[in-house]
């Protein structure tokens, strides 16, 4: 298979093979580098994108833990439990996420609050405006907060 029949944008799996398989064989002058370096970048986008997602579940479970107290249930306690080891593992997966954490935990809060809105019924605005957790809590697997 030659190079003027891969094409990134109608095959992209046989591109990848493809490139893959130069970049093994050392042959970096034919690699499609300007895709290559999209696909790398989108890489690094999908894992923060994950991290963030995983974070704005397991604040929601807490902000539904501590605004209907009521409602607490094993399936909750369960769901931040697999939240908390999965942000776990990405962060071990990738340190340098630890970094931007701060970031991180302010998009997913705000994603947080409108699923909690949508699971509960409770409008995102009685949520606190800023999260109300510090990492540290939300990552520790007894911690479940109290109705004020």
């Amino acid at each position: 298979m030659n190079s003027n029949e891969i094409s990134y944008e109608n095959d992209f799996y046989t591109w990848l093979i493809y490139n893959a398989q130069l970049l093994r064989e050392g042959r970096l002058s034919e690699i499609d580098t300007v895709n290559i370096a999209e696909e790398l970048e989108a890489l690094g986008r999908s894992e923060k994108r994950e991290l963030k997602n995983r974070l704005a579940v397991l604040l929601a479970h807490l902000l539904k833990w501590q605004f209907q107290p009521d409602k607490r249930s094993r399936s909750w306690e369960l769901t931040c439990m697999e939240q908390r080891r999965e942000i776990l593992q990405l962060l071990k997966e990738n340190p340098s996420l630890k970094s931007k954490i701060s970031e991180i935990l302010l998009e997913a809060y705000e994603a947080a609050t409108l699923l909690a809105e949508r699971e509960t019924g409770i409008q995102y605005k009685t949520f606190p405006e800023n999260c109300p957790f510090a990492f540290e809590q939300i990552m520790n697997d007894a911690f479940y907060p109290e109705k004020d």
